[in-house]
């Protein structure tokens, strides 16, 4: 079983729902895997992104269950894109709620990129809900990190950075992150989906060492796009942690938890300065580089070391 290197087969929620958080909020959840198994609940990236079927594959079924939602705005939740009452604190106030509606105790916890950064922000406000956190992709929420992502990628992918500028008119350019939201939050909905395509199909481009067809097609999908570029801009803009360090300053709270963290060398989102922050103050966690990965959890490399380090925390129980 520690050998495994690949995804599980496809499988199938056996109990979804909508999950009502506040009065404009409801969240989708499933559960798929092994109703009496150990839980684990997977964090999905962006903020925005969602959460797909073959998210469902990194957790041997037998063993898990494996529990999934589409945060606030996000994916199949509604509604789609929302931005108000949308907060990182909201989100984990959310995670305590579907928590306690089924019945769990403690859960591992499994996030990548925005994932990561959620995963570490619950955890350190409910460590004592937690058996463990896997995390790749490492993303903090700090302005240096804002500011690569919408003018640095452009060093390594120019072309990419050019399609995204370019979309903006020459005189709204010294700001893409203004120069978007105008759009995102556009009253028109034909401007608002233009902007959210060219925004994911950006991101997209940037996300895996190879060029790779498939990421940008899933990244001008509608649903995708739209979730995923209306509220990254959103947080981006309004919910950088207090202090910007938090999640490095509060890490002790973690440090008695089990951790893999998975990083691939060559990301250009999430760049591998992040991780090696967060490694060098959680010295204990296992630090595993990618040599020769992008972003994407769907990187083979990435991909592998994510379902081995599932396998490992096997012997972990709620």
């Amino acid at each position: 079983m520690m050998a495994r290197a690949d995804l599980f087969p496809p499988i199938e929620p056996f109990q979804s729902g909508m999950l009502r958080v506040d009065e404009l909020h409801t969240l989708y959840w499933e559960q798929c895997g092994n109703p009496a198994g150990v839980p684990v609940v997977f964090l999905h990236g962006g903020p925005g992104a969602g959460a797909s079927p073959t998210h469902r594959r990194f957790f041997d079924p037998g063993h898990y269950r494996i529990v999934i939602l589409d945060q606030r705005g996000a994916g199949r939740s509604r509604p789609l894109g929302e931005v108000r009452n949308n907060t990182t604190d909201l989100l984990i106030a959310d995670l305590e709620r579907l928590r306690d509606a089924l019945g769990i105790s403690r859960w591992h916890l499994f996030g990548g990129s925005w994932g990561s950064t959620l995963a570490l922000a619950y955890a350190e406000t409910h460590p004592d809900r937690c058996l463990s956190l896997i995390l790749r992709g490492i993303f903090l929420m700090q302005q240096v990190e804002i500011d690569w992502f919408l003018n640095g990628m452009g060093m390594i992918y120019p072309e990419a950075r050019a399609d995204f500028a370019s979309f903006l008119p020459a005189t709204e350019r010294n700001n893409l992150l203004e120069g978007y939201w105008r759009r995102l939050d556009s009253p028109t909905a034909g401007v608002r989906m233009a902007a959210a395509r060219a925004w994911s199909i950006y991101e997209g481009a940037c996300s895996s060492l190879q060029p790779n067809p498939d990421l940008i097609t899933a990244a001008s999908e509608d649903t995708h796009a739209l979730g995923l570029a209306r509220i990254e801009a959103h947080y981006f803009r309004n919910n950088l942690f207090q202090p910007e360090t938090r999640l490095l300053d509060q890490v002790g709270r973690l440090r008695h938890l089990p951790a893999v963290i998975v990083q691939g060398r060559y990301d250009i989102v999430c760049p591998i300065i992040t991780a090696d922050r967060l490694h060098r103050a959680w010295p204990e966690a296992d630090y595993r580089v990618v040599t020769d990965a992008g972003h994407s959890a769907m990187e083979p490399g990435i991909r592998s070391a994510l379902v081995r380090a599932t396998e490992q925390f096997k012997d972990l129980r709620a």
